[in-house]
Formats: structure tokens, C-alpha cells, sequence
């Protein structure tokens, strides 16, 4: 239990400045094969017994040295900023580089990045050059670094709609995007097989969890509840919150999770489009009543109080009823003229 806690816990090791390495083994490199060849002279054309052994040993060492030149170099690691190298030491983990520029570390440490096919990469500049590609939901993405640097910017994961029922049962499309970065990445690294791919199906089970507990609308009476479309601030705060607590165990910090699509799923659109079509009318014939009834009875007092015609009750409730058809009607009137007496 101790050994896996000091793994979960990020380690930052500094590396020495590995300017000077890399001098120093430019400079020794043709120094090993000027002692080789030199040594073999020597050796060859010696007068005497101690040049002979001098040039023995020289010829040695230069040669051992041109064998395992390759050691001064496997131990210089570039770091860009925004960028972390996770480094195993003979499978224990070694710790984490993190500041920007070229290092030099123990040359028999691999860098590790289960994101990439490979898993460990070999120690070495040579390893921090070359371009791999990995795949991350659907999307081709290129690390010019090796492809075992573990980037610590702002990534977009976007896992496209998702067909879910909503509280009612109502089948929905909705879509998310989820902004994130790598916080401790020997959690993303040693805790999961795949910190991506681990945050895809938890976003996944996320939303699933979210959109079951919210109908997709809700009526005007119900202004107190909460819906997915009328209260998107809210089911964003709950989701970033549950994708988070999701991805702890993985070192991953969730910046921001917002709604980008959402609909009905097609075969309930065209039934749910009657309804809000239905609702409309209402709406709008309700207002027009208002409306109408309000006219009427401001017609009724301008002309009670200027005193144009006397009506009876009667006649009251005709011109009132003509009004309202009149001013209710979806069809233009058509007027009739009357030139008989009221008597």
C-alpha cells in the first residue's frame, strides 16, 4: 500500500542543465576516435615496451568509449513548456520532468505514455525527435516530441451526440464538450491503462447519469423545475462536478463541461413539434382574447360616455359577440352593411 501511494503522488525531479552533456560528448566523440586510431599507431609502430602498453590502453579506452558513446546522449531530454516527461527507472517510477528546456538524467530511465502505442519509449535524444500519431475519439493528433511527452495544456474532448432518455422517458440527442488538462500525471499515467480513453467512457457515463434526472422542457406552469434546455447553467455545473469526481482517481482536472447539441432524437421530433406547434396557438389565441375583450369593453365606455347611440341590453351582447369575431377571427371580416332603423 505504501509503494502505490508514493506512485499516486507525483514526484518532479530537476535534471542537470544538459547544455554541457551535449557539448561534452560532441567533443569527445571524434576525441575516442583520434585515441583509437592513434593507440592502434602506437601499438603498431611502438619502439618501446611502455609506448607499446600506452598505446594499448589508449586504443582501449577509445574503443569502449565509441561503444557506449550513444550513454552521454540517451540521458538529454528536451521539455517544452506545457509539457511534462514521465521517466521509469528499470519499471519503478523515477519521477516526473516538468520545467521547459534540455535536461540530462540518469541515461537508463524511459519515458512513459500509455496514450501512445509503444508504451515506453527508448532513453534518448533520438527517442524525443522522431513523430508518432495516436487516435482520440476519431481525431488523428501528432506529437512532434517523441510522442511520450505528456501534455499539460488545455485539451477539447468532444465525444459526439449521444442518444439518451430523459426523466420523462423521452428519447433525446445531446452533446457535450468537455475542456481538461492533466493535473498529476503519475495518476494519469500508473492509475489508468489509458487516461483518455478513461475519460471518454466517464464523460459517456456522465451525461447518462445528468440527463436522467431532467425532463428535456417543461411546461410555463412549472417555472420552479428545472429542465435541460431552460436551465443549461446548472446541468453544466453537475456535470463538470460528476465527470470530475469520476476522473480523480486519474489526476485529471475538469476546466469546463458545456451542452453543444440538443434535440429530440428523430422519432419522437416530429410528434414533439405538433405539441410546441399546439402550445403556440394557444398561447397566441389567449393573448388575442385579452386583447379583444379589452378592446370591447373600451368600445362600450367611449360610447356610453359620448353619449353617440343608446343600446339596450340586447344590443349590447350583439355588438359585443360581433366584436369578438370580428377581433378573434383568423379571416378578415367581411362587413354588411345595415340601412334599416335600430326600431
Amino acid at each position: 500500500m505504501e509503494e502505490r501511494k508514493q506512485i499516486n503522488e507525483e514526484k518532479i525531479i530537476r535534471g542537470k542543465p544538459g547544455i554541457p552533456m551535449l557539448i561534452l560528448g560532441i567533443i569527445l566523440l571524434p576525441a575516442a576516435l583520434f585515441g583509437l586510431i592513434l593507440g592502434i599507431q602506437m601499438t603498431a609502430w611502438g619502439a618501446g615496451r611502455f609506448q607499446t602498453v600506452l598505446g594499448v590502453i589508449l586504443a582501449v579506452i577509445s574503443g569502449i568509449y565509441l561503444c557506449l558513446c550513444w550513454v552521454p546522449f540517451a540521458g538529454l531530454k528536451v521539455i517544452r513548456p506545457n509539457e511534462a516527461l514521465v521517466l521509469t527507472l528499470f519499471g519503478k517510477y523515477y519521477g516526473t520532468l516538468r520545467e521547459p528546456g534540455i535536461f540530462f538524467v540518469n541515461p537508463f530511465v524511459a519515458a512513459v505514455n500509455p496514450t501512445i502505442e509503444g508504451g515506453e519509449a527508448e532513453a534518448g535524444v533520438a527517442g524525443d525527435l522522431s513523430s508518432m500519431k495516436f487516435s482520440f475519439g476519431g481525431a488523428k493528433k501528432k506529437d512532434s516530441a517523441g510522442g511520450k511527452k505528456v501534455s499539460l495544456k488545455a485539451l477539447t474532448l468532444n465525444n459526439g451526440k449521444q442518444k439518451i432518455n430523459d426523466q420523462l422517458g423521452n428519447p433525446i440527442e445531446i452533446g457535450i464538450v468537455v475542456i481538461w488538462r492533466v493535473q498529476n500525471t503519475a495518476k494519469a499515467v500508473f492509475n489508468v491503462d489509458n487516461y483518455m480513453e478513461f475519460l471518454s467512457i466517464q464523460a459517456d457515463s456522465a451525461l447518462r447519469n445528468i440527463v436522467r434526472l431532467y425532463p428535456y422542457d417543461i411546461a410555463d406552469t412549472e417555472e420552479d423545475e428545472c429542465s435541460l434546455r431552460g436551465s443549461s447553467q446548472k446541468v453544466a455545473a453537475e456535470l463538470k462536478a460528476e465527470i470530475q469526481d469520476k476522473v480523480e482517481v486519474a489526476g485529471l482536472e475538469i476546466l469546463e463541461a458545456r451542452i453543444t447539441h440538443l434535440a429530440y432524437a428523430p422519432e419522437i421530433a416530429a410528434a414533439m413539434l405538433q405539441r410546441q406547434q399546439a402550445s403556440a396557438i394557444i398561447d397566441a389565441r389567449k393573448m388575442i382574447v385579452d386583447g379583444a375583450v379589452g378592446m370591447v369593453e373600451m368600445a362600450l365606455e367611449k360610447l356610453n360616455e359620448n353619449q353617440i347611440v343608446q343600446l339596450d341590453e340586447e344590443r349590447k351582447a350583439a355588438m359585443v359577440s360581433n366584436l369578438l369575431v370580428v377581433l378573434c377571427g383568423s379571416k378578415d371580416a367581411q362587413p354588411i352593411v345595415n340601412s334599416g332603423s335600430l326600431y
